[in-house]
């Protein structure tokens, strides 16, 4: 008699272990949405998490003493796969996680490349408070597809950045996405860092800075330093192209 073939358990999400040390009291939480590929059912790569891991250091970093934890994501595959939006579905379920093990806390998605789309797309729970998005992987425009949503956004501070010389996701894209946005939503903002690539490597110092001072000010309530603040304040496109000064985080509040 032949025997009858078994199928693999699927793979289900996970946060990975708190990043740092851990408050004693946890307060608000930053999920960390790595990169992906468009399609792909494959389990996600170690790389793809190790590469947000900096940026969740210099953010659990900065708002550790107000109770601020950073979890890595854990995919059940890379591919973000057309309609399933796997990632996005990942996404929204770490949310969930959160309001299971810490309580009723503010939680701030930032995505790098697809878990930035992620990161936008899954905004609409009701425990995401803020995004972040560093060089967003978007779909381009197609006339027989539908838009990428932006009403998920609105009650919610946005902050996109996004290299100029980007080869890899087209800043362009995710420039339109923000205007659309913010039609509906005025706390959405963008910066170009002038001449940086997918990476954001040339100007790495200055993006984390950016980034601590979007998320400590959305979760918590702190002044922004003057560029965001002018950023969320001004009209598009201003706004939505503010570039990112060399030496930002320097002197933040000077």
């Amino acid at each position: 008699m032949a025997q009858q073939a078994t199928s693999r358990p699927a793979r289900t999400a996970a946060l990975g272990r708190s990043i740092g040390t851990r408050p004693a009291t946890v307060s608000a939480v930053v999920l960390l949405l790595p990169g992906g590929h468009a399609t792909s059912t494959r389990k996600p790569s170690f790389l793809a998490a190790a590469a947000v891991r900096s940026l969740g250091r210099r953010l659990a970093r900065a708002g550790r003493p107000d109770g601020l934890v950073a979890h890595v994501v854990r995919y059940r595959v890379s591919g973000w796969n057309g309609t399933e939006a796997e990632l996005a579905r990942d996404a929204e379920w770490a949310a969930d996680e959160v309001v299971r093990r810490y309580g009723d806390v503010p939680v701030c998605l930032a995505g790098v490349d697809m878990g930035g789309r992620a990161a936008l797309r899954a905004a609409g729970h009701c425990a995401v408070q803020s995004v972040l998005a560093l060089a967003p992987w978007l779909p381009e425009e197609d006339v027989a597809a539908p838009p990428e949503p932006v009403k998920q956004l609105a009650g919610r501070q946005v902050l996109i950045v996004h290299g100029t010389n980007d080869e890899r996701t087209d800043p362009e894209l995710s420039f339109r996405l923000a205007e659309r946005a913010k039609k509906a939503n005025r706390d959405v903002c963008r910066f170009e860092v002038h001449s940086d690539g997918h990476r954001l490597s040339q100007h790495h110092d200055e993006v984390l800075a950016l980034a601590a001072d979007f998320v400590r000010g959305s979760l918590y309530g702190y002044p922004y330093a003057r560029p965001l603040e002018d950023a969320l304040a001004a009209p598009p496109p201003i706004g939505l192209r503010m570039p990112l000064a060399s030496g930002f985080g320097r002197a933040l509040r000077g």
